[in-house]
């Protein structure tokens, strides 16, 4: 069980650059949680547990505006992590997060996370490293909502999932969520997808499926140029 923990870990970004030793250190605190879809997992202002990694299935981090629309911050997937910073800063939970469909992950719990950053000066760097890339990707969801149209959020969101999984992309399985992710009607996401479809720049294929067929068609739509 450890070595696959171990394994584990080493697979996900975030952690991508640790050494032997740092991995051991997250591998013997590390504990398995399994949700099933729908499950909420933690609540805005509750304590945070810890530094969660998804091993396998789909979450939801989302927001709650006043008058209870939600907008969905991150829907991290197998490798992929989340709730970091709120534990590293020692603050409540700042969103919700739901298991999507069923889901396990590796959780890293606070107080012994936060200990190990305290003494382990190579897993305090490639912290700084994984959280740079996780500001890279929330400046990039916001430069998507406010210049960029619906085309192009969808292509730059499906040309980073292609960069991520390969040729074909698994979407979520309520593309409801990615909607909100994106700042879309469901209409809208569907109407756009059937558009990139019809210009053969993607292809449905089994399931929530898409293989990617032009990348660069995606990106100059992603840049504004398509």
């Amino acid at each position: 069980m450890s070595e696959r923990v171990a394994s584990l870990i080493r697979d996900c970004p975030f952690f991508s650059g640790l050494d032997d030793r740092s991995v051991g250190l997250l591998s013997a605190m590390a504990a398995g949680k399994r949700y099933e879809a729908g499950e909420m997992i933690f609540r805005q202002g509750d304590d945070p547990p810890g530094v969660f990694i998804v091993t396998s299935g789909q979450v939801r981090v989302y927001k709650l505006a006043p008058h209870g629309k939600e907008h969905v911050l991150h829907l991290p997937g197998p490798g992929e992590t989340f709730l970091e910073v709120a534990v590293l800063g020692g603050f409540a939970c700042p969103a919700f997060a739901e298991a999507v469909e069923p889901s396990d992950c590796l959780l890293l719990p606070a107080q012994k996370f936060r200990r190990a950053v305290d003494e382990d000066h190579a897993l305090c760097r490639q912290l700084l490293f994984g959280m740079s890339r996780s500001v890279r990707r929330l400046v990039g969801l916001m430069e998507d909502i406010v210049l960029r149209d619906a085309a192009g959020r969808v292509a730059r969101h499906l040309l980073a999932m292609h960069a991520d999984q390969g040729e074909v992309i698994e979407l979520p399985a309520l593309k409801k969520h990615l909607a909100s992710h994106l700042n879309l009607t469901s209409e809208t996401l569907s109407r756009t997808l059937r558009r990139l479809t019809e210009a053969g720049l993607i292809d449905s294929t089994e399931g929530q499926a898409v293989r990617v067929c032009d990348p660069d068609g995606l990106g100059e739509i992603a840049a504004g140029v398509g």
